[in-house]
């Protein structure tokens, strides 16, 4: 079966940077899209980074533009994210997402999800 599986989410202070991996197994990934999704406390889950198949073109919610960066190694079935000039309301709950075909940010059109992994900025 499918399995997206996160890691690298800590503790970091305002200003600190955090770089999550996503590694996947049970699925053709260089067939897929993938993306990030977060969910803060009390928070509907929100988009927040996506890369195509090849890895050729991203796509980011405004809030993290020039921020975060998404990659990925499809001979290592990973995506990254790596995030930068971290700052308190960046705490959430990191999920990575799978899908076919083209990048996009709408949560539904995801097939399959990570466990998440979380990710705690102090100030």
């Amino acid at each position: 079966q499918v399995q997206l599986v996160e890691s690298g989410g800590g503790l970091v202070q305002a200003g600190g940077s955090l770089r999550l991996s996503c590694v996947a197994s049970g699925l053709t990934f260089s067939g897929y899209t993938m993306g990030w999704f977060r969910q803060a406390p009390g928070k509907e889950r929100e988009f927040v980074g996506s890369i195509s198949r090849s890895g050729g073109f991203t796509d980011y919610a405004d809030s993290v533009k020039g921020q975060f960066t998404v990659s990925r190694d499809n001979a290592k079935n990973t995506v990254y994210l790596q995030m930068n000039s971290l700052k308190p309301e960046d705490t959430a709950v990191y999920y990575c997402a799978a899908k076919l075909s083209v990048v996009t940010s709408r949560e539904y059109d995801y097939n399959y999800w990570g466990q998440g992994t979380q990710v705690t900025v102090s100030s």
